[in-house]
Formats: structure tokens, sequence, C-alpha cells
């Protein structure tokens, strides 16, 4: 695992102009560089670089963030991968921290749990587009009450049927264990007596 200094020393290090500037053409507008979005095709530049609070934003999809961010975004790195990335970079020594099996432990039932947890999304948007009930019941509550299909796309909503174990069920057959399902909260589990 990464150190946190680290992590610190390439946040430090990271000029968000520069690691941007690798994969987007960037022109000075004021204290600002701006360029062509690389997540929409546009002609009119909408993506904004600040040196000054080395944070990027992109209007025309909305998206922003950090150096680190625009890695996982546009070359779809995971967190230590962009790490790693931007120590090659600055030419920072990266410091490995041994974990205990307990903390290897923890970290794999939190990974577990994210798994469930992108699962369930998953599910429940197609529940919501794919479904009878989702489409009758769901989608036509959130455009009685104003919700744009942008907006349930960008947000991610979904729908549950009335049935108690759909989503347990279907987890369960695409191999999830019960245990991390009821960590979640996604899962209610009765307790024998």
């Amino acid at each position: 695992m990464i150190s946190r200094s680290t992590i610190d020393q390439v946040f430090d290090m990271a000029r968000v102009e520069e690691v941007i500037g690798d994969f987007v053409q960037l022109k000075k507008a004021g204290s600002n560089f701006k360029g062509l979005s690389p997540f929409s095709e546009e002609r009119t530049p909408s993506f904004m670089v600040s040196p000054v609070k080395q944070i990027w934003k992109d209007f025309s999809t909305g998206k922003g963030g950090t150096a680190v961010s625009f890695l996982m975004e546009h070359e779809h790195f995971t967190y230590p991968e962009a790490i790693r990335y931007l120590a090659k970079k600055y030419n920072i020594e990266i410091e490995e921290t041994i974990q205990s099996d307990a903390q290897k432990e923890a970290a794999g039932e939190r990974e577990s749990m994210y798994l469930v947890s992108e699962f369930a999304n998953t599910y429940f948007q197609n529940t919501l587009h794919k479904t009878d009930a989702g489409k009758a019941v769901g989608l036509s509550y959130f455009k009685e009450r104003g919700f744009t299909p942008e907006t349930i796309k960008k947000f991610q909503l979904g729908y549950s049927t009335d049935a108690w174990s759909g989503f347990t069920d279907a987890a369960l057959k695409k191999g999830y264990q019960l245990k991390y399902l009821g960590q979640t909260g996604l899962t209610i589990i009765k307790e024998e007596k």
C-alpha cells in the first residue's frame, strides 16, 4: 500500500496544468488555462484548468477535480495507479507500507462491500428502465416529480419492486455473499430464533 507521505508528496508536486497538458491542448486564459473537453465533442472550449487552485472543471460534462481525478476519469486509472503515474512523472520515490493480515482483511471486506454496492446500483437502474413495474411506477413517478431523463441518468436513480427478496436473490445468484449484502444495509438478514 502506498504510504500517506508519498501521497501527500505527489499532491504537493503534481501541477494540474502540466498533467492535463499532456492530454489536452491548453491555452492561457487570464490566470487559468482553457481547452476543448476531452470528454465530449465540442467546438468551443469549456474545459478550464486553474493552476492557482490546482483544479480542473469541464463545463460541458460537469466533471471536475484534481490532477489525480483527471487521470482516473480520462485514463481510467485506479487511485493507486494515478498516484504511481504521478510519482513516476515527478520522480518521487514511492514508499510502501506493509499491511497486517487484519488490515488486508479489512481492505478486502471494504472492496467486497463496494462491489456489492456497484451491483446494487446497476440492478436498481435496470429495474427502473427494463422492467414493466419500473417503467410504469418508477419512471412515471420521477417524470411526475419533474425529473428529466438526463437527471435520472446523472444521479443513477433506480427502482426497487415490492418483492422483498428480489434484489437479494439476484445478488446471491451472481455469487455475492449474504454477509456483505447485510453489512451494506441492502439486505435485512433475519436472525434465527
